[in-house]
């Protein structure tokens, strides 16, 4: 934009008017507004190194054998959590990312808990991968429960020390007739209070008793404090089903990152911990 300004008008007397009209020149440019950076609120709690590298935070083994490889990008990774369990029944591995997009890979050798762990990590927006062989030529059982363990394990890893996550979630499920409430606290306590009527011993080849001891083990070794109600159903799968759906729901509520808490503790205690 160029505007020409005119030198002030004289008397015929004066002298001669400057041929060079004087210009102001105004670059459009300088009419932007100012840009004002506001700060950016991650989903995953990050430090700072002396380099200033990011870097996500990481928790003990609380008895399992974990493997965490280091994670260079946090904005891009997430918070990951990844464990190995090996014992004489089961060999288990578990890979899971907080802050994916919902893509699942399990494999344990039991066709309904892959089935449960795909609606998990789908309505949870959680990233699964679970390997796991087992002596299910007895029974599903120590499959199932070494699982729940892993999955369990890896969640406590994957949410270091809990700082800016809004800790609690609570979900209700509707899968047609049945209908399911889940309320959850990240508090490092474990508790299971578990009310379901589910009307027959199998689902498929799945004993539908392994439900209770998959949440029960999962609790064990996350310190979650879990409430499960189912308020209606009369269809097995669907009450299971239900159940998977509102827990993965409530689950990522708990663990997604409140910006209003700017990475501090959600405790009045100041610390959430297993231990």
């Amino acid at each position: 934009m160029e505007l020409s300004v005119s030198a002030p008008l004289r008397s015929s007397s004066s002298l001669p008017l400057p041929s060079n009209k004087p210009k102001v020149r105004i670059s459009p440019r300088n009419l932007l507004p100012t840009r004002i950076h506001y700060p950016i609120f991650s989903s995953t709690p990050i430090q700072m190194d002396s380099q200033s590298t990011l870097r996500a935070s990481s928790s003990q083994d609380n008895g399992s054998t974990v493997t965490s490889s280091p994670i260079e990008s946090v904005g891009r990774e997430g918070r990951i959590g990844e464990v190995k369990r090996v014992t004489r029944e089961t060999n288990v591995s578990v890979n899971i990312n907080l802050d994916g997009t919902g893509i699942a890979d399990s494999s344990t050798g039991i066709p309904f808990l892959d089935h449960m762990l795909d609606q998990l990590s789908s309505h949870g927006l959680f990233d699964i991968h679970v390997k796991a062989t087992g002596d299910i030529h007895i029974d599903d059982h120590h499959t199932n429960e070494d699982v729940a363990l892993a999955i369990g394990t890896a969640l406590l890893q994957a949410l270091g020390d809990r700082k800016g996550i809004n800790r609690f979630g609570d979900f209700s499920a509707p899968l047609d007739e049945a209908l399911v409430h889940v309320s959850l606290d990240l508090s490092g306590r474990p508790h299971l209070s578990y009310d379901l009527q589910i009307p027959t011993q199998r689902v498929g080849t799945y004993d539908t008793q392994l439900v209770e001891h998959f949440f029960q083990s999962l609790v064990n070794t996350s310190g979650m404090t879990l409430h499960i109600r189912q308020l209606a159903g009369r269809n097995s799968h669907h009450i299971i089903e239900a159940t998977f759906k509102a827990f993965a729901r409530a689950l990522r509520q708990a663990t997604e990152y409140d910006p209003r808490r700017l990475g501090t503790v959600p405790s009045s205690k100041g610390v959430l911990s297993r231990a």
